[in-house]
């Protein structure tokens, strides 16, 4: 781990001045993300600003019947919470299908939506990888591929986005709101947050420099059956292949949001008016235009097979 300088941030907005006043400089919640990347010397902040102490812990009430979670409400912390299972279950059980109890009881809400890619090539220095030194190539193309993205990929770079709890949000349409160093906020949604890779896979939100999430905005609940189901290599704790989040209604309407295809939470609004015909039909609309490798085609019919077991489970 390469030697950095360490601050605590005495306000959102401070902390925002601070790290946008500093190249280099990188917020700290959990850290269960950016302390293992130091220590491979994947991410080389030469400023921490811990965010820690600032009161961005609390989930409450909106005025119109939603629910505004703060950035460092734990996930352990959000999975449990009464309101979030009552009216939310989709994020509930995205949460919970996320990561062990371990990374529960430390991992942020916004420092989940801000995790790396878990694509090994980003992790492994020895190897090309775009979004960890721009320009220098994607290992992954036309090499282990497996575990990869099969839609809204470039010729730059082709990894997922590991978030679960991401995926639900999606579905849920949340809002991110953030503050800037000069006290200036701003409210994001998150269909816009992350980004495609593009030609700059090394830029994974549409965050300003600086800029601190300071909570996570839940609309008034919806209703429906809402269901999360992920496919992994393992029972335990392990990254998604393919997951569905799910929120279907009595009439059959819904909506659904994939994750382990692409380099962001997937979710094709225009899809979902096939939801009544069925899996196959909203399927086609989520994957169009699907680019797979031949290690992970695989992926596509998994997609339209989740899907089809999450609609089938909410009508039963």
């Amino acid at each position: 781990m390469k030697p950095f300088s360490y601050e605590r941030a005495l306000s959102p907005a401070q902390a925002a001045a601070a790290v946008a006043a500093r190249p280099g400089a990188r917020f700290l919640a959990g850290g269960t993300n950016l302390l293992d990347l130091m220590k491979l010397q994947i991410e080389t902040p030469t400023h921490l600003v811990d965010v820690n102490g600032l009161a961005l812990d609390k989930i409450e009430a909106t005025a119109d019947g939603g629910l505004r979670i703060g950035a460092l409400v734990r996930n352990a912390d959000l999975a449990a919470d009464a309101r979030v299972r009552r009216d939310y279950g989709v994020l509930s059980r995205a949460l919970v299908a996320g990561a062990s109890g371990q990374l529960r009881n430390m991992a942020t809400t916004a420092g989940n939506l801000l995790q790396r890619t878990r694509c090994p090539y980003f992790y492994d220095t020895n190897m090309p990888c775009n979004k960890r030194v721009p320009g220098s190539g994607c290992s992954a193309l036309g090499g282990f591929s497996r575990l990869h993205a099969i839609v809204g990929s470039s010729e730059a770079c082709i990894a997922t986005h590991p978030s679960d709890m991401a995926v639900a949000l999606r579905a849920l349409d949340a809002t991110v709101e953030t503050v800037r160093g000069d006290g200036a906020t701003r409210v994001i949604p998150i269909a816009d947050f992350h980004r495609l890779p593009g030609n700059t896979p090394h830029i994974d939100t549409n965050l300003h420099a600086g800029e601190l999430i300071t909570s996570v905005t839940l609309p008034r609940p919806v209703g429906g059956t809402q269901l999360y189901h992920k496919v992994r290599d393992r029972a335990s704790y392990a990254f998604a292949i393919v997951s569905v989040a799910a929120i279907i209604q009595r009439d059959g309407t819904g909506r659904v949001a994939l994750g382990g295809v692409s380099h962001k939470p997937w979710r094709v609004e225009a899809a979902e008016s096939e939801m009544p015909r069925g899996a196959r039909a909203v399927a086609a609309g989520l994957l169009a235009g699907a680019q797979p490798t031949h290690e992970n085609a695989f992926k596509v019919p998994l997609a339209e097979r989740t899907l089809a077991a999450v609609m089938n489970q909410a009508r039963s």
